[in-house]
């Protein structure tokens, strides 16, 4: 037992001594490693949850996502493709580099555009599924989504998750046909223009604002000045005729009566239920019902 004693002290020791001599190697070697771990565990964490969020096996599998050409926008080896729209609408996003800010919860009108080419230019697809998530955003960005959407030569679908209100709405509408959950928020059909008014509360804290402007309303809508009558009327306008634009389109792409659509267009939403029943959608369903839906497509017109 002694002898185990004194060669296990000897070894402690050794090591002791070791360390000592080469006490900034070893903290380099251990700085290293908890560095690996630390970035493995963040970014395979981050890839996990990343195939969690678009399906797991469903959604990233060799036989789905045959082709991916961003993580909202690929095509499986049957020639589906599917294109996310999701969070705010709006036209373009500059793309930050900065690897650990959160991305931002929108899509851009130029990035659907450029799937779309893609996959059009490049890929055999032969339908195209929309997974829409958005309660709106920009009316000039949804119409280019909406419109390449209804210029497409190839069956497209719709199929609307937590909700497709507003201009999320709008670009639904460009498909053949519509596809919600039950519980899905449908419509919001109408137009703000709402903001914060801040000029009262600047007032009170001895901030004046000093108008150095040329037009009339070249200032309007600002928010550190109060609105005008004048100011207020020159929006309504514009607000009025995109409304109008906006039940216009919706009866169109939907094939319903104009004032039917204009009744619904209170700017409230709906479930997916009284939605099928107002015409708002065609099918209560989800991504497997959109599939099928495309393969009977797909299956039909090979037949002609």
């Amino acid at each position: 037992m002694e002898k185990i004693r004194s060669v296990f002290k000897s070894i402690i020791s050794k090591v002791m001594l070791f360390l000592e001599k080469n006490w900034f190697k070893v903290s380099i070697l251990a700085v290293s490693i908890i560095a690996i771990g630390a970035f493995v565990y963040c970014f395979g964490w981050k890839y996990t949850n990343t195939e969690n969020y678009w399906g797991g096996d469903n959604y990233n599998n060799s036989e789905y996502a045959d082709s991916i050409i961003s993580e909202s926008c690929f095509v499986n080896s049957n020639g589906i493709a599917t294109i996310d729209i999701r969070g705010e609408i709006v036209s373009y996003m500059l793309k930050s580099t900065d690897a650990y800010l959160e991305p931002e919860d929108k899509t851009s009108a130029d990035d659907v555009l450029a799937c779309v080419k893609e996959l059009v230019d490049y890929h055999n697809v032969k339908g195209f599924i929309f997974r829409i998530n958005s309660y709106g955003g920009s009316p000039e960005a949804s119409e280019e989504i909406t419109n390449v959407i209804k210029n497409l030569d190839k069956p497209t679908v719709a199929v609307v998750r937590e909700g497709a209100v507003s201009a999320g709405y709008l670009i639904a509408t460009g498909a053949d046909i519509i596809i919600a959950s039950e519980w899905s928020d449908i419509g919001g059909i109408g137009v703000t223009m709402s903001y914060l008014d801040y000029s009262q509360q600047n007032e009170a804290d001895g901030i004046i604002y000093q108008q150095i402007s040329s037009g009339k309303f070249k200032d309007a809508g600002d928010p550190d000045k109060p609105l005008t009558v004048e100011e207020r009327e020159l929006f309504m306008r514009d607000s009025r005729i995109m409304y109008e634009d906006f039940i216009k389109n919706v009866a169109t792409n939907r094939n319903l009566d104009i004032e039917k659509v204009r009744e619904l267009a209170d700017g409230s939403s709906m479930l997916g239920v009284p939605a099928k029943e107002n015409g708002l959608i065609d099918e209560i369903g989800d991504i497997n019902s959109a599939e099928n839906w495309l393969y009977n497509q797909i299956d039909f017109e090979a037949q002609l």
